[in-house]
């Protein structure tokens, strides 16, 4: 981790390199639902209306409505849809809103959780009302929820996977071909686990539906063989991170410019600048005859 005179905005730049590969049922009881690959249903925390999940053969999509307060802080509240699960897993939908809202915050759920608890560790890839997703996790009971911002807004398909200690989240286009997204987290569950479908109205008072199609569980993916990094902006003051650009190959050594505009980098010898906030390509940095630069 690297830090160049440190903006006024309080944040850190680092490159996240992913790795991958190990780890197994909790007690949990809910009401059955019936068919698909999900065996429960029930409730997370204090909710002012149950959970109403319903399962479409035709699209092996659930249609999920629930209300809640939130997914966030050291306990939740929200509706669930799950299955015992154990080793590694990965999870797979669309995932749409019903209806409009004005609530851009409410949220529809790939989660893996250590239990049924409110204050139970977890990890999600969390499709919001307005668009954007993140990766969600609490590494212990209790615990703070932390959050790592996607660089993809509104994809069409998302998948949560879990190889041994390490969680990631990939996004899909239209063509339904995945790709990394960058965001990644080393959270390791206590034995078995819970796996399902999470729905959030952000409002304990509204009920919110949502739509998970195509729904797939079941053994990850064989891994990537490219070599993939991330670049991430991290808050000091929440420890919230956020992916600001991603490719394959190594980044190295990020520096804020002083006056936290930009983050520089060295890739392959040379030196990009990446304006922020991150909404194009970064540029190469003309550094004239240095063409074999590295970390300084």
């Amino acid at each position: 981790m690297f830090e160049f005179g440190r903006p006024r905005s309080s944040l850190l730049a680092r490159v996240l390199l992913p790795a991958a590969v190990a780890c197994a049922l909790p007690d949990a009881i809910g009401s059955p639902i019936e068919h698909g690959v999900f065996s429960d249903q029930g409730d997370i925390g204090s909710v002012s209306r149950p959970v109403a999940a319903s399962y479409d053969a035709t699209t092996h999509g659930y249609t999920i409505g629930a209300s809640g307060a939130n997914i966030w802080a050291a306990a939740d509240a929200f509706g669930f849809v799950w299955k015992p699960a154990a080793g590694d897993i990965a999870i797979a939908a669309d995932i749409s809103f019903e209806g409009p809202s004005s609530q851009g915050h409410r949220k529809g759920c790939l989660m893996f959780r250590q239990s049924l608890e409110a204050g139970s560790a977890y990890a999600d890839v969390a499709v919001h009302g307005d668009g954007h997703i993140a990766l969600q996790f609490r590494s212990e009971s209790g615990g703070p929820t932390r959050t790592i911002q996607c660089p993809v807004n509104a994809p069409q398909r998302v998948r949560l996977e879990k190889r041994g200690p390490y969680v990631t989240l990939s996004v899909a286009g239209g063509d339904g071909s995945f790709s990394s997204s960058g965001c990644a987290v080393r959270l390791s569950f206590d034995g078995p686990f819970l796996a399902g479908l999470a729905v959030c109205a952000h409002d304990n008072a509204a009920f919110e539906t949502a739509r998970f199609a195509a729904v797939e569980l079941g053994t990850p993916p064989p891994p990537s063989t490219a070599h993939t990094s991330a670049l991430e902006v991290l808050s000091l003051s929440s420890l919230d991170r956020r992916v600001a650009y991603r490719a394959e190959g190594r980044m190295e050594a990020p520096h804020f410019s002083p006056d936290g505009a930009a983050l520089y980098f060295d890739r392959g010898g040379r030196i990009y600048r990446l304006k922020l906030p991150a909404t194009g390509l970064p540029a190469i940095v003309d550094t004239g005859l240095a063409t074999n630069c590295n970390d300084d």
